[in-house]
């Protein structure tokens, strides 16, 4: 058999390396289709992105043998269709929209599991919460990503508020996640929602975690649970570390909440990622959302730790394979991705030098810095920052422990130099 083709929507180069290293990558050729700024800046025209991806397709004068992705709508929505029309393995579009329309998902999740949150629908008209949904409650657009619209409100204010800046807002990724729900036969009450409706839930407390897995011919498999960990007093994330440290009895009950929903929806032939909230004072698990595709953030985790990263997964399904995930041994006890935030909008007038990046690496070995803004740029016109903070830099950090691991990432922030010009 000779080199196989895999196409892969929005391929950048740090996930490009990350590919490279999975097993089996000898005897494949990782080929771009669409870029980032095509999949994530400004608005989504998807109609218009998937017939310039099936042209690319069609214009290849080789054999197309897996369409594949790793980043969040529209990517994965067009993973599917375009899998359709090619005759690629695939999961099923319907099954995709189970897991990221969040209205749709909640209704579906409580059929099999009791560890959720009140929900409701929210009028974008409405001036006040639904009833017998109190404060504080977050709200957020049935389809969205990287936490974008996303608001935690404590008091009529707030809710006020933060539905204005979702109403003024939820076009840019509702509008052609409309698109995608005019390809299936909804249930009624996901045809009236659409897909610029609003979901207000109950606040969960606790510590986030995460599962990640995947399905091939409808068998589930889990294979990795994470700690999600926030900067204190805030909804920031301050850093993804795996293994998870928390109580085994905890893993597992995220382990068999993940198998119950995954089924539920019928998700097949795909990798995905389950947020939780974990409670240990009481043993409480609930679960925050379903993302039907791993998390790229966590690859160089999972290789890290295991020796083989979850891109892995990803990879074979494309191809129509069992991914038969076996873990290894990697070089590190623990790892994680850190987010080095600033919390208020400024411009950036300076940022670490590639010099100063790569001295860093020399002190640090184990640790690897993405800058994320340019020099110049204004924060709040980044794409895909959370609605509370901005991201400077991405810490990759591997260690022997978590006392290591915290004060590598200490030790690095502390050596990156940027500059801002405050408003």
């Amino acid at each position: 058999m000779g080199r196989r083709n895999v196409f892969v929507i929005g391929l950048d180069e740090s996930n490009l390396r990350t590919l490279e290293a999975v097993p089996g990558a000898k005897d494949l050729d990782f080929r771009g289709l669409l870029t980032i700024e095509d999949i994530q800046v400004g608005e989504i025209p998807i109609a218009e992105l998937l017939e310039r991806a099936a042209a690319e397709l069609d214009a290849f004068e080789g054999e197309i043998d897996a369409v594949i992705g790793y980043w969040d709508f529209p990517v994965t929505a067009m993973v599917p269709l375009l899998c359709r029309r090619f005759g690629l393995p695939s999961a099923p579009l319907e099954a995709v929209v189970k897991c990221e329309h969040k209205y749709w998902s909640r209704l579906e999740q409580q059929k099999v599991i009791t560890g959720l949150p009140k929900f409701a629908l929210v009028d974008l008209d409405d001036a006040g919460p639904p009833a017998g949904l109190d404060y504080p409650m977050w709200l957020k657009p049935v389809k969205s990503f990287s936490s974008e619209l996303a608001f935690h409100v404590s008091d009529h204010r707030e809710f006020t508020d933060a539905l204005a800046e979702i109403r003024a807002g939820v076009s840019r990724v509702g509008k052609p996640f409309e698109f995608v729900l005019e390809q299936l036969d909804l249930p009624p009450e996901i045809a009236d929602a659409g897909g610029q409706a609003c979901l207000a839930e109950e606040a969960m407390s606790g510590q986030q975690a995460a599962t990640e897995g995947y399905v091939y011919q409808g068998e589930v498999t889990v294979y990795g649970a994470l700690d999600s960990l926030n900067y204190p007093g805030t909804a920031s994330f301050l850093r993804h570390q795996y293994p998870s440290q928390l109580p085994g009895p905890l893993v597992e009950r995220m382990f068999d909440m993940s198998e119950r929903v995954i089924k539920q929806v019928g998700l097949d032939n795909s990798t995905f990622s389950i947020e939780f909230f974990c409670d240990t004072g009481n043993d409480d698990v609930r679960l925050l959302e379903i993302n039907a595709r791993h998390s790229q953030s966590h690859a160089d985790l999972f290789l890290a730790v295991d020796g083989v990263t979850n891109h892995h997964c990803m990879v074979r399904l494309g191809l129509g394979e069992d991914p038969k995930l076996v873990k290894g041994d990697g070089d590190a006890a623990i790892a994680a991705k850190c987010y080095y935030r600033r919390f208020s909008d400024a411009v950036v007038r300076r940022v670490p030098t590639a010099e100063e990046i790569d001295e860093l690496r020399r002190e640090l070995p184990g640790v690897t810095v993405d800058v994320v803004p340019e020099e110049g740029q204004r924060l709040s016109d980044m794409p895909a920052q959370d609605s509370y903070s901005y991201e400077l830099a991405d810490v990759f950090v591997r260690a022997g422990s978590q006392a290591e691991l915290e004060e590598l990432y200490q030790r690095a922030v502390e050596s990156l130099r940027f500059e801002f010009e405050e408003d």
